[in-house]
């Protein structure tokens, strides 16, 4: 083989496929919770960039294991021949509807396929399972068992004993939440028992390892690109004799703010792409915190700078006109965008959430008015945006391929900010120039994207997972 190639078996319905998808990045991997989903075998191989790196076959599972070792000790003479038996029923019953499942998966082993054995770790160990392991053994190819964790309850005690006969090594595998080193990890313990195989695995994780960064530096950029569109994006239209300018001005900043959410949504999609996840949902109430309007008081107080932070950045100087800024204007937060009163040097118009653009009526060159809609001078905008865009990308980063449910946010996360002031102030930097130039430069989209690579890098930036 030119590749290792890994035959996934195991009882129907024990998660086998949901393991196959994990593992191969593919969320076109069947998977379902009704037993004999998997007919016959289907091949996922994992390619990175064109190389394929390693191959899955996702199996039916067992159906007459014990019927099927009864024939086979019946045939055998020795140890020596168990795996020609294995060979030979197989070649026998190819045709025999009672052992189509156990054909089927048997066929992969017999050409060289090393075995990963799934259980359900929350049901009980039986004696069934003792026929599949024995059938297993007796093909003599190199074998691992993966408990995989489906239920509630945790067997997986008595498991770890009865599969330590059979199997030299035993993992519990989660194959909905199995991050990206416990997959690394797995692979590296099946080069442990195919010594040929070593070298491949190794090379294979290199290589997976490889893509990670490279997916975090793309995610950066996607990020980076949506951010200076957004500082910098203007909004205008000319205006008919005789309109209504204040009409006109709600429309326009309506339509401003659209053209922000859609640039968001953007990015999430892109990312999405990025991790190979191309179907995932984004309308259901579990999404609540990156689906509601960008502008809400709650996205404000959940991303951002402290109030503290804000006037570290040095941004404020300007717009404070070198007041004195009363920080809880009628007790309520700067962030909150609500229940504040006129400000010193106008600040308020910086840094409130419906206060986020320069708006201005202009005279058009061939006559006439025009009203312009942005660039954005919300301070604390950026930080914002990027403080969501952040979590949306750690949470596809970490979600496994197997899980197919909408994307589920806990809202006690603790929230992200720049807590170091040197990396605030090169942000700052960053930003102050995105909103002074008209359109943005590729050089300053580049310096943004590395110091948001920086942030993604970080390890759990986020406290814990959100999901699933």
């Amino acid at each position: 083989m030119t590749v290792p190639i890994f035959a996934i078996v195991g009882h129907p319905n024990k998660g086998k496929s949901s393991i196959v998808s994990t593992l191969s990045e593919d969320e076109s991997v069947a998977i379902s919770p009704i037993p004999g989903t998997t007919m016959e075998n289907r091949h996922y191989p994992m390619a990175v960039d064109g190389e394929v790196i390693y191959e899955l076959i996702d199996t039916p599972g067992f159906q007459r294991a014990r019927a099927a070792l009864e024939w086979m000790r019946r045939h055998a003479r020795s140890a020596v021949d168990r795996a020609e038996i294995v060979r030979r029923f197989v070649e026998e019953h190819q045709a025999d509807p009672a052992f189509v499942a156990e054909c089927q998966l048997l066929t992969p082993i017999l050409e060289g396929a090393g075995i990963l054995y799934v259980v359900d770790g929350s049901r009980p160990f039986g004696e069934d399972y003792e026929a599949e392991m024995e059938i297993l053994r007796w093909t003599g190819q190199p074998s691992l068992a993966l408990i995989n964790m489906i239920g509630e309850s945790d067997y997986s005690g008595e498991w770890q004993k009865a599969l330590g006969q059979y199997f030299r090594i035993v993992r519990v595998f989660d194959a909905l939440e199995a991050d990206f080193d416990r997959r690394v990890q797995l692979l590296l313990a099946f080069g442990e028992i195919r010594e040929e195989w070593r070298g491949a695995l190794k090379k294979a994780v290199h290589i997976l390892r490889e893509e990670r960064a490279r997916r975090q530096a793309l995610s950066a950029r996607v990020m980076a690109e949506m951010l200076a569109g957004m500082i910098s994006h203007v909004r205008s239209s000319r205006l008919a004799p005789g309109t209504d300018i204040n009409e006109v001005r709600a429309a326009q900043l309506q339509a401003y703010k659209q053209d922000l959410m859609v640039m968001e949504r953007r990015c999430r999609d892109e990312v999405e792409q990025i991790y190979n996840h191309s179907n995932l949902e984004r309308q259901e109430p579990l999404v609540q915190l990156l689906d509601e309007d960008l502008f809400s008081n709650q996205t404000w107080v959940l991303f951002g700078l402290t109030r503290k932070q804000l006037i570290a950045t040095g941004a404020l100087g300007g717009a404070a006109a070198g007041g004195v800024i009363d920080l809880a204007v009628h007790g309520a937060s700067l962030l909150l965008g609500s229940g504040l009163g006129a400000v010193a040097g106008g600040v308020s118009a910086w840094l409130t959430s419906d206060r986020i653009a320069n708006v201005k009526v202009l005279g058009h060159p061939l006559g006439g008015e025009e009203i312009s809609v942005g660039p954005m001078r919300n301070i604390n905008f950026p930080y914002v945006v990027l403080g969501r865009a952040l979590l949306h990308q750690q949470i596809v980063a970490e979600r496994t391929h197997a899980y197919r449910g909408p994307i589920e946010i806990n809202p006690q996360l603790s929230t992200w900010q720049v807590s170091d002031a040197g990396m605030r102030r090169r942000f700052e930097k960053l930003f102050s120039r995105l909103r002074k130039q008209d359109g943005y430069r590729e050089d300053t989209v580049s310096l943004l994207a590395e110091l948001i690579e920086d942030q993604i890098r970080v390890p759990k930036l986020f406290e814990s997972p959100s999901e699933p």
